[in-house]
């Protein structure tokens, strides 16, 4: 059985979704949802489900990106995961954090890589005129947003969409993804997840 530990900033949906996945025949179990902000509602929502939290407050390192990892990576060998899952986590890592767990970390990003890496995706999406719009399930390498893409879920962009509808739309289909993914990642089976 693997060892899962969600890394979130926020109200945890993406988190949510797949620590309620990992039952039964999963091959994977949640061990910790970290977080950056102790005012996250997805600390409670994990530890209502019996799932250890801790929280590793980013703003007294300052700028020191590295001495903050560390503390990450403390946090992270308390619990021994197998797999680390970005849901929501809003700081970069660098490649001193990431490079440890090469082919071992997932993020979910809000739109069809390798178009809009980073912030903005939906308005970047609507400013476009695309058609479509979506989310994608991939390996963390250092490079952001850049690495193997595991999955990917696609919806239509309709006429009169704003950004927040399509966050919307976008968020229904991150919580079928990301799940479908990490079931068939912790299988060992890198096959990409199309829906």
């Amino acid at each position: 059985m693997k060892r899962v530990a969600i890394f979130i900033s926020g109200g945890g949906s993406n988190m949510v979704s797949l620590v309620d996945d990992m039952t039964g025949d999963h091959p994977a179990r949640p061990c910790l949802v970290l977080s950056n902000n102790a005012d996250a509602g997805g600390l409670a929502k994990a530890a209502a489900r019996g799932i250890p939290t801790a929280v590793v407050d980013h703003r007294p390192f300052g700028g020191d990106r590295e001495a903050f990892q560390a503390a990450l990576n403390a946090e992270l060998d308390k619990a021994a995961p197998d797999i680390l899952c970005l849901a929501g986590f809003m700081r970069v890592l660098t490649a001193s954090f990431v490079t440890p767990w090469r082919g071992r970390m997932l993020n979910i990003h809000p739109s069809l890589l390798p178009k809009y890496r980073g912030l903005h995706t939906h308005a970047r999406a609507l400013e476009a005129g695309d058609a479509e719009h979506g989310c994608t399930v991939h390996e963390v390498t250092p490079e952001l947003d850049e690495g193997p893409i595991l999955g990917q879920a696609r919806i239509a962009v309709n006429p009169g969409d704003t950004p927040d509808s399509l966050a919307a739309r976008v968020l229904v289909e991150e919580h079928r993804l990301y799940p479908a993914v990490l079931r068939r990642f912790a299988a060992d089976d890198r096959t990409p997840v199309l829906l």
